[in-house]
């Protein structure tokens, strides 16, 4: 991976930093198919762990919901990203009663 080169540099107060994308994913290096993608999966991943702590769900409770053993679940909790798939989760959150939307646009180009 190398660093993105739409980071730019700024200085505030004498501290001077890079300012990110968009996509952390990116703003990492990894390459932009793979960004997308695990941004992707870390938003859904995101959203389903808030909704299982609203319904204060176990992970016992939600792994049975999912009908998935409950170390998945910890996995979730975790933040283990390459243990989850974008369909996975979206069927997750089907489960949860939710809705997901995929929007797709033309890429801006500098």
């Amino acid at each position: 991976m190398r660093k993105s080169n739409k980071l730019k540099k700024k200085t505030i107060n004498g501290l001077t930093f890079y300012e990110g994308t968009d996509n952390i994913f990116r703003d990492l290096g990894f390459p932009e198919d793979e960004a997308v993608n695990l941004l992707a999966r870390s938003q859904l991943m995101m959203e389903i762990e808030k909704i299982l702590r609203q319904k204060k769900l176990t992970q016992n409770e939600a792994a049975k919901l999912f009908g998935v053993g409950q170390p998945r679940i910890s996995d979730l909790y975790k933040g283990k990203i390459d243990r989850f798939t974008v369909d996975m989760l979206m069927k997750w959150l089907a489960k949860l009663g939710k809705n997901v939307t995929i929007k797709v646009g033309n890429k801006k180009v500098a």
